[in-house]
């Protein structure tokens, strides 16, 4: 699903921008920022909760 769901997105990027252009990078840069703070702000939200097999 989640495969699906990323090369998904990529299609939409490739045919939006061309490869070479400046506005894709940007946008690819972007991208992968907003990505690494939200993997950032999601890790911090479980900081300190038990996630161990008992939890579940």
């Amino acid at each position: 699903m989640r495969l699906t769901v990323s090369s998904t997105i990529a299609d939409a990027f490739v045919r939006v921008f061309p490869a070479s252009s400046w506005q894709a990078y940007v946008l690819k840069q972007t991208a992968l920022f907003c990505g690494a703070a939200l993997l950032v702000w999601l890790l911090s939200l479980t900081y300190g909760l038990d996630l161990s097999a008992g939890f579940f």
